[in-house]
């Protein structure tokens, strides 16, 4: 009789723990890191997270990084930080048929969560998939795609997950250094994000700050464990590699700012080299150049002011690219010159002069581009200071 127990007991305990374990595979959830594409709002890689139902065979991707780019006003409400986007769910098929056709190589980290994480998770996406929660306010540096991605996790395992970001390899990295590192090459993308964005990019970036960039948050994952539900685990159980395209190798473009600014600087040192042996001013280049710096200054004052983006604010850009600078180019138009269009030479050679103090002090770090444009301020201002009243003016 006793032999007869044991062998029913161990019958209901290897039924019971099949069953369970059948229950615990009913989801598999994981973590999708895509690589960057070509165009600028693609050039950081993107995050989605895949369920994908056993039982029935249901998988789909919940993507954060949904916007609509016909929405009205779509360009100033990005620029002032008034863009929503909005959580999407898609089939896996389709989401890694788009990937397939632009060419860009996607990753999948399966997660090793318990049943009643994975739910959680499930019901934590679907409440932010509901109509009226689905859309949030985007924030490229604390709240997008990748981001969102992380929170999700973070928000269900709570205390239970442990980053262990104390075992990454050391980095100190500001938000402009990684940045800079997704768009060196797209050169003309990179000045721009370099002329709108302040000072606020220039201190070193944490840990988990880093994270709003999709690679980090796939390095982040790998390192993570579960503690607290069990043994500690690798908060990935598995990953591998879905698609696998060969990255095309950097290169910049052949009309880049780099050489034409410099361009630029050769014909502005000609210039003031041959008017001062003529004795002229040739005020015509310094209208466009000037006109150029105010058009500059006036967008990066109106992001300034008019942006809830933090990170337009406190942008010492402003000290070369100024708006007064177009009433200066207004003014070289005229016939006479008024007294304190020399005191605004002076203000606008100083002003120079700091760009290039804060920029080695580390205040703020401008693209490396700009160099001959600030050379060519520098020397215009000097120029024009000393020798708008008794050289001739040219246009």
């Amino acid at each position: 009789m006793n032999f007869k127990k044991v062998l029913y007991s161990l019958f209901f305990l290897l039924t019971f723990s099949v069953l369970a374990s059948v229950q615990a595979q009913q989801y598999q959830i994981s973590l999708l890191t895509c690589d960057p594409g070509e165009e600028i709002y693609s050039s950081f890689g993107h995050s989605g997270i895949r369920v994908l139902e056993l039982s029935t065979g249901r998988d789909v991707v919940y993507n954060y990084g949904t916007f609509d780019f016909g929405a009205p006003n779509f360009v100033l409400n990005f620029a002032g930080g008034r863009l929503d986007y909005y959580l999407s769910v898609s089939t896996f098929d389709r989401f890694i048929a788009e990937y397939d056709y632009f060419q860009r190589a996607v990753r999948e980290q399966v997660l090793d969560l318990n049943e009643q994480q994975k739910l959680d998770l499930i019901q934590f996406l679907e409440t932010n998939y509901l109509p009226e929660n689905r859309a949030y306010r985007y924030d490229f540096f604390f709240d997008n795609c990748a981001t969102r991605v992380r929170d999700a996790i973070s928000n269900v395992l709570g205390d239970q997950l442990i980053w262990h970001d104390d075992v990454r390899e050391p980095v100190d990295l500001t938000f402009r250094d990684l940045i800079d590192e997704m768009v060196y090459y797209m050169t003309w993308s990179d000045l721009g994000i370099d002329l709108a964005l302040g000072s606020r990019l220039d201190r070193d970036a944490t840990p988990l700050e880093e994270q709003f960039l999709p690679k980090y948050v796939e390095g982040a994952f790998s390192r993570a464990e579960i503690q607290g539900d069990g043994p500690s685990r690798p908060l990935v159980a598995q990953s591998r590699t879905i698609l696998d395209f060969e990255k095309p190798a950097g290169a910049f473009g052949a009309i880049n700012p780099y050489w034409i600014f410099w361009v630029v600087a050769i014909i502005f040192t000609g210039v003031t080299f041959i008017g001062f042996k003529k004795r002229r001013l040739f005020v015509g280049f310094d209208v466009a150049f000037f006109g150029i710096l105010g058009i500059i200054g006036l967008v990066i004052s109106l992001l300034w002011i008019g942006s809830e983006i933090p990170s337009t604010k406190y942008n010492w850009n402003m000290l070369w690219a100024f708006p007064g600078h177009l009433v200066l180019a207004i003014v070289l138009l005229r016939e006479t010159i008024k007294p304190w269009v020399l005191k605004y030479l002076l203000f606008a050679l100083i002003m120079a002069d700091a760009a290039v103090v804060f920029w080695i002090l580390g205040w703020q770090s401008f693209h490396p581009s700009l160099i001959p444009l600030l050379l060519v301020l520098i020397l215009r201002t000097n120029y024009l200071y000393y020798n708008i009243g008794k050289f001739k003016r040219v246009v």
